[in-house]
């Protein structure tokens, strides 16, 4: 059976409202979908006007070519297909996007143009003979595309998680000095390292680029009166899925370092975010707790960020906030980078209290609160709720066991570093 001239005219109708028409699906779209409302109408446009005039544009050729319902089915050939040039743009809109959205939004659109189509197949006294065949084509085409558009984006977003896989093991390298550069391809820069599963990866790094090794964690990460976190702690950082994770990016992305793609030089590191940074943070940072090496080349950020790794273990566990290098945090940074010299120290100027049980813990509950105090008494004694007279025999008894004297700088010294020592590492570091 042939088709009369209604469909092409309303099919030409369409095409001369396509941009009304682009307008009633982007609002229906932004209405239905929350993750399609997030994203601008500028960004949408485009792509839906050019997916309908691809849906209208069959169909105009469908009835020109009077094929029946039971013909071939539009969609699995690439004259009537999605263009590869919109399946990339789909391919990339998905990245922003969930897939399951997308294919809502492909029936979404497709009920707005059949509503429309029926009006004016209506207006021109279409019948039910020339609806029905147009009807089974247009679910068809969308049917065959949202496969398409769905299999494109698995792909594309297996590729990006590839990728981003790729990204994070290179810098993760180059922090733990696992980086191997490859002479042969100096010229461009290319660096190779070893991934923690054993895949080779590698990417375009500029050798002669400073870069400053950072790692952060939250605040709150680790108590600042207890032990600070072991190596292989992860406090709430597991990685990339993570939302702690994206917090810290999203607080820091104006000063990340990015790779020739624009995507950020991040990673984590024994559960912390940990990766490269253009420039210092401005501001105070009062968000993060942020360890911060110098700026320097490709080939000795393994020592820069070790140095980071130590302010920000010693930011922890002394309760500060902020971006901090090891230098600024000076002899709290000294405690945490030699711990042997802590170890020393905690053998000399407490191990004779540890003999003495509950008694010698005491003593050095007493000790710690004076130093936490500023040598203080009375304002120590009101931290411990006993009275000064208390305070005072505790202290004199600890000078007398451990052989040291409260009076002298060089002794004060040495058991502050013993104390932070262990509070840091703990009754066994």
């Amino acid at each position: 059976m042939e088709n009369s001239t209604t469909v092409p005219e309303a099919v030409a109708a369409l095409h001369t409202a396509i941009d009304a028409l682009t307008d009633e699906v982007v609002d229906g779209l932004r209405a239905q979908l929350p993750s399609y409302a997030a994203v601008s109408s500028d960004q949408l446009r485009p792509r839906v006007q050019a997916s309908l005039r691809n849906g209208l544009s069959l169909v105009q050729r469908w009835s020109g070519e009077r094929r029946g319902p039971l013909g071939s089915v539009p969609g699995e050939s690439g004259t009537h297909g999605v263009p590869e040039t919109h399946l990339d743009e789909v391919t990339e809109l998905a990245r922003a996007l969930p897939v399951e959205d997308i294919i809502s939004a492909y029936r979404i659109g497709t009920d707005v143009v059949w509503r429309r189509f029926g009006e004016e197949m209506a207006a021109r006294r279409g019948t039910a003979e020339d609806l029905l065949p147009i009807a089974e084509t247009l679910r068809a085409w969308a049917d065959a595309n949202t496969l398409r558009v769905v299999r494109s984006c698995r792909i594309g977003i297996q590729e990006d998680a590839m990728t981003d896989r790729r990204r994070a093991a290179l810098v993760r390298a180059l922090l733990l000095g696992q980086a191997q550069w490859d002479e042969s391809l100096a010229g461009d820069g290319t660096i190779a390292g070893e991934s923690g599963d054993g895949e080779l990866t590698d990417g375009a790094y500029d050798r002669s680029a400073l870069r400053l090794p950072f790692r952060a964690c939250l605040p709150g990460a680790a108590p600042p009166d207890g032990p600070a976190a072991p190596a292989a702690y992860t406090p709430g950082h597991p990685g990339p899925g993570d939302r702690a994770f994206h917090r810290i990016v999203a607080a820091l992305r104006p000063w990340l370092a990015l790779d020739k793609a624009g995507k950020p030089l991040v990673t984590t590191v024994d559960g912390e975010v940990a990766g490269l940074l253009a420039g210092r943070p401005g501001g105070l940072c009062r968000s993060l707790v942020l360890g911060l090496g110098a700026p320097v080349a490709p080939a000795v950020l393994a020592a820069e960020f070790t140095r980071a790794t130590q302010a920000l273990r010693a930011a922890l566990g002394f309760g500060l906030v902020g971006a901090f290098t090891r230098e600024e945090l000076g002899l709290r940074a000294t405690v945490v980078a030699l711990p042997a010299v802590g170890e020393g120290l905690v053998r000399l100027r407490l191990a004779p209290l540890a003999e003495r049980g509950e008694d010698g813990a005491q003593l050095e509950e007493a000790v710690a609160a004076y130093l936490r105090q500023g040598l203080r008494l009375d304002a120590a004694a009101r931290t411990l709720y006993v009275h000064p007279n208390t305070l005072r025999n505790r202290l004199r008894r600890f000078e007398e066991i451990t052989g040291t004297s409260l009076r002298d700088p060089a002794d004060l010294a040495e058991i502050w570093w013993a104390l932070t020592h262990r509070r840091l590492h703990g009754p066994e570091g």
